[in-house]
């Protein structure tokens, strides 16, 4: 027993005790421990809060929508409002085609009328309407008279506007399209149907109908001239211009005629 003696005489001398056990260690002894009250007397009552700390992830808000019905994000606009708008800001369909009935009637009136000036704003436009419409008027006159000569009126016409292109552009310092040159020939052949629509009614073979004849002709050359000299600015060369018009236009009084 004296060896046991000597060995408990080195260790550590404390002054802890066994009976220091029954009371509250480690800094909580001034808390109230929720746990250590007896059954029965804990206030239920009182829920516990939970707070997460610093480093963990919060929790996720619940669901409040439908099963298979979920909350829509945004709400689409309805088609009526996309579109009513933009409906109404938008030109007229003939005027998208290109089709101005004010401007083709102004221009027929300037056809028909050979010393009234024309207007360079608006013959300089690009209108194939009213001279498709004239080119079938052409065909149909001559088709009254027993002539079905469609092809020759379309193909006369296609090689007749190419020539004039090339000599205007080669003529005029500012230069001209395609189109404006077909829609000034094109107008310009309405005192044609004027011609066709007579040698229904009699001959042109005779010296009435030749008389007849060069007064179209001219008639056609001199309004187109006009009005090429007015959109192209071309100053003091007119008789240069009717010149070959008046040659595109004795090829449509030809086929009047014979």
């Amino acid at each position: 027993m004296s060896g046991f003696d000597n060995l408990n005489t080195d260790f550590y001398q404390s002054s802890y005790s066994v009976d220091d056990q029954n009371q509250a260690g480690y800094g909580y002894s001034n808390t109230d421990d929720p746990y250590s009250k007896p059954y029965g007397q804990y206030d239920y009552s009182q829920p516990m809060g939970y707070s997460a700390p610093p480093g963990m992830m919060q929790p996720q808000q619940p669901y409040t929508g439908q099963i298979f019905q979920p909350t829509p994000a945004f709400t689409p606009a309805s088609p009526q409002s996309m579109y009513t708008s933009s409906f109404e800001d938008e030109p007229p369909l003939l005027e998208e085609l290109g089709i101005n009935f004010d401007h083709i009637w102004q221009k027929t009136l300037t056809v028909l009328h050979p010393l009234k000036a024309a207007d360079g704003s608006i013959m300089n436009e690009t209108d194939l309407a009213g001279p498709m419409v004239f080119c079938l008027a052409f065909g149909a006159t001559l088709l009254l008279t027993g002539k079905i000569q469609f092809g020759y009126v379309y193909g006369i016409s296609a090689i007749g506007c190419l020539g004039m292109y090339c000599l205007l552009n080669l003529m005029s310092m500012t230069g001209v399209s395609f189109g404006c040159v077909a829609s000034v020939l094109g107008y310009c052949l309405l005192p044609m149907i004027i011609l066709s629509s007579f040698g229904v009614l009699i001959s042109l073979q005779g010296m009435m109908g030749i008389i007849l004849t060069a007064a179209i002709i001219g008639w056609c050359s001199f309004s187109a001239s006009k009005i090429f000299i007015s959109a192209l600015a071309m100053d003091g060369q007119q008789l240069l211009v009717a010149y070959p018009c008046a040659l595109l236009y004795g090829v449509f009084a030809l086929i009047s005629v014979f």
